[in-house]
């Protein structure tokens, strides 16, 4: 039984050391078109590899895909977060939780996860090729594959499977052999604005605010953080995921409300009583960074001397407006650090959850980027990619 996988990121090399291991019997080979594997793995998290999510609860846990969300819960009943770690810790590698749920490696260092997949391959037989870049897939007629490769022999495979991550021309070739491509578009970035509000802002962060596109159903909450070109953090990244399509729509051009008190309505009268001869822009209330309080409160008119003892009706209403309607316009997005992600790929009807082979090409497997799935950041991105490849790389040699 020869089986192949294109694509040595994390998904592909979790398939193939699933594979092997599940019948030694089996040839499984895997094909990187980069010099190096695990590239994805290796930058992921800040170099540390953010490799899943402290969310156990597989209901709970499919709310962090904005594509995926239904498809995804019978897998992740199969293998998920638990599962995961308890895959890493085996073969030596302890996974720790910080504070906002997200896990890594104890060492902190993404080689620990990089290291762990070469051993766990090398040891289960995989051969690894790398420099392969994949040019045509044929189907034959007793159901196997022929796969050319630029400057590599041609291999026939009894069974395949694309971890290829967005890949333009592995979905070509995928819409030749019948599957629907959903177009891909950009998701989890950042938005650009020249607002004069976030002047000399660039690093100050705001812990908790409600974000909302006016015009749209799209919202967000979480923390914010201002950079030199705009808007970043936790709760803009969560909005772009959700919004990935709409805001390609408009270009990234559009009008952003901004809630810094996350929902909470102030009693200004109580404010004023137990401030009364403090300055207001010198005083920053609600738990929000000075700078930014300042740069607010100036949006509203107040001048530095003012106390909140002779501030007026209107200059309550002009801040109150500033903290929780800030409206900011949008001229353009920027790409989250390395960790690009994209919404699109091989439509989710045309794929079996229960094993991640097609529906229209028996023998051919489908997991990760290539396929129209995706999250939001925190690990959960990777926990679909050890969830896909498990149960795919089980499902290909399983009963063989």
């Amino acid at each position: 039984m020869q089986i192949a996988i294109i694509g040595g990121g994390a998904a592909g090399f979790f398939a193939a050391i699933t594979a092997a291991e599940t019948n030694p019997e089996a040839q499984v080979h895997l094909y990187e078109r980069g010099k190096n594997v695990l590239e994805k793995v290796r930058i992921s998290g800040g170099g540390r590899c953010n490799a899943t999510h402290a969310c156990f609860e597989a209901r709970e846990l499919v709310k962090n895909y904005p594509r995926g969300e239904r498809e995804l819960l019978g897998p992740f009943l199969q293998f998920g977060p638990t599962e995961t770690i308890e895959w890493f810790e085996k073969r030596g590698v302890k996974l720790k939780t910080e504070a906002d749920g997200r896990m890594f490696p104890v060492t902190d260092r993404s080689e620990t996860i990089v290291q762990c997949l070469q051993n766990a391959a090398r040891d289960a037989g995989v051969e690894v090729q790398t420099g392969a870049r994949l040019e045509n897939i044929e189907t034959r007629a007793d159901g196997s594959f022929l796969l050319h490769f630029t400057g590599l022999p041609a291999k026939q495979v009894q069974k395949i499977m694309i971890a290829s991550g967005s890949s333009t021309a592995v979905w070509d070739l995928l819409a030749r052999l019948g599957h629907t491509i959903v177009p891909p578009v950009p998701s989890l970035f950042t938005f650009n604005t020249k607002d004069t509000r976030l002047r000399d802002l660039s690093g100050v962060s705001a812990p908790n605010v409600a974000l909302s596109i006016p015009g749209t159903k799209l919202q967000s909450r979480g923390p914010l953080l201002v950079t030199h070109w705009g808007l970043s953090g936790p709760a803009i990244l969560r909005l772009s995921a959700w919004g990935a399509r709409d805001l390609y729509a408009v270009d990234y051009k559009f009008s952003l409300k901004i809630d810094w008190l996350d929902g909470f309505e102030p009693d200004w009268q109580a404010l004023k009583s137990t401030n009364a001869k403090k300055t207001i822009v010198a005083n920053a209330q609600f738990g929000l960074p000075q700078r930014l309080w300042q740069n607010l409160t100036a949006a509203a008119g107040i001048e530095p001397t003012l106390r909140w003892a002779d501030a007026g009706k209107s200059t309550v209403q002009a801040l109150d407006t500033q903290l929780r309607v800030c409206a900011m316009s949008i001229h353009g997005k920027s790409t989250f650090k390395e960790e690009f992600v994209t919404a699109g790929g091989v439509d989710l009807k045309e794929i079996n959850f229960k094993t991640f082979e097609s529906k229209k090409i028996p023998g051919l497997y489908l997991v990760g980027e290539v396929l129209n799935i995706d999250a939001i950041t925190g690990g959960f991105n990777f926990q679909a990619a050890w969830t896909g490849g498990f149960i795919a790389g089980r499902c290909m040699t399983e009963g063989i």
